[in-house]
């Protein structure tokens, strides 16, 4: 059975949350990092393992630096790219102003404050980090801002925080918008609802259009990681890839607080032993020639699921490895969205020029 495609979901049909509804220069450096030959650059807050860095990368930006507190996904960060100006920290702790002139402020804001798995206390939460977000704004002014968080900001309880964020960014000449979108549509295989917030100087706005789905259906389960299942000779690979026949149910990274190395709740794991896989942990390799039962993810596994090219390695031990993979924003869908925000600013440049 093949993975039916969600229908496009609009945000705020008929309200200003989102402005852009119904749509779909000179090297600048950095400590010696020199801008690619679009001119496009991006400040990374809250980078994590990378998802959201590398989407932007395939995208065609340059990073001026990349935020980030935990100390794995440093180590993860420059691992894979030791070019990156990776700065390890506390964001609050974070000057902004040596990096006027950046194009885009882009990050993944901590998600328990909006988290319809936590207690929702979003402004409230000491891990909400949207004012910081906004500080940067101001001591940067960069021409967009782009945010990515959980499908729960939309909720009206945090209604007027919504539009709080806006207006404090409207005060500073931004025009907001929010959207939900989903990264089975960039081709993720994975129902990952992800809400995207863009904010762009006013005279970029009207420029942009949210990022159109893909065509193509997803792959499912099965398909994504027949090869990985069957590494050690699995006998029941082939069986188990037939009923592993639907896209990915959301993956569950957890908190610094809570959660460990599996695949979520019990509803979560529910859901995952639908496609005949074991949801309680994750497996440190592929299952043995003759392996019995439903088998269990690998980080690498999951690490597909979410989008990450198999030579994105991760730091840490499984739980903390796995925990960076969980919580990506996947690249695929960064990738789509970044893209859109390079064609809206590229225009602007062309229209000035002309004129």
């Amino acid at each position: 059975m093949r993975p039916t495609r969600p229908s496009p979901q609009l945000t705020f049909p008929g309200m200003s949350e989102d402005p852009w509804a119904t749509s779909i220069a000179t090297p600048l450096e950095w400590r010696g990092l020199a801008v690619n030959m679009n001119g496009l650059s991006t400040l990374e807050l809250c980078a994590g393992a990378g998802g959201q860095a590398l989407g932007y990368e395939q995208a065609g930006f340059d990073h001026a630096a990349l935020v980030e507190i935990n100390k794995h996904a440093c180590a993860t960060l420059r691992l894979n790219r030791p070019s990156w100006n990776v700065i390890e920290g506390d964001l609050a702790q974070f000057d902004g102003r040596p990096y006027r002139g950046v194009d885009i402020i882009s990050g993944g804001l901590p998600c328990p404050p909006f988290s319809v798995a936590g207690k929702q206390l979003g402004a409230n939460d000491e891990r909400n980090l949207f004012p910081e977000m906004i500080r940067l704004v101001d001591q940067i002014r960069p021409r967009a801002v782009m945010i990515e968080n959980v499908r729960g900001i939309l909720y009206a309880v945090f209604s007027d925080y919504r539009q709080l964020v806006a207006a404090q960014l409207k005060k500073l000449g931004y025009t907001a918008g929010w959207r939900l979108m989903n990264a089975s549509d960039f081709g993720v295989p994975q129902l990952r609802p992800r809400v995207v917030f863009v904010g762009l100087r006013k005279e970029y706005s009207e420029h942009f259009d949210w990022p159109e789905q893909c065509l193509s259906t997803p792959k499912t389960v099965g398909e994504t990681l027949y090869d990985l299942m069957a590494a050690n000779g699995w006998k029941g690979a082939k069986r188990w890839r037939a009923r592993a026949d639907e896209i990915a149910p959301t993956v569950v990274g957890g908190s610094l607080k809570h959660g460990g190395p599996d695949l979520g709740p019990t509803r979560a794991r529910l859901a995952w032993a639908s496609l005949n896989v074991d949801g309680l942990g994750i497996a440190n390799e592929a299952p043995a020639v003759d392996f019995v039962g439903m088998p269990r993810l690998t980080v690498r596994m999951v690490a597909r699921i979410q989008g990450f090219p198999d030579d994105w390695q991760f730091s840490g031990a499984k739980t903390a490895a796995y925990r960076q993979v969980g919580n990506a924003f996947p690249p695929p869908f960064a990738c789509a969205v970044a893209t859109s925000l390079k064609n809206c600013l590229s225009v602007s440049r062309l229209v000035r020029v002309a004129v």
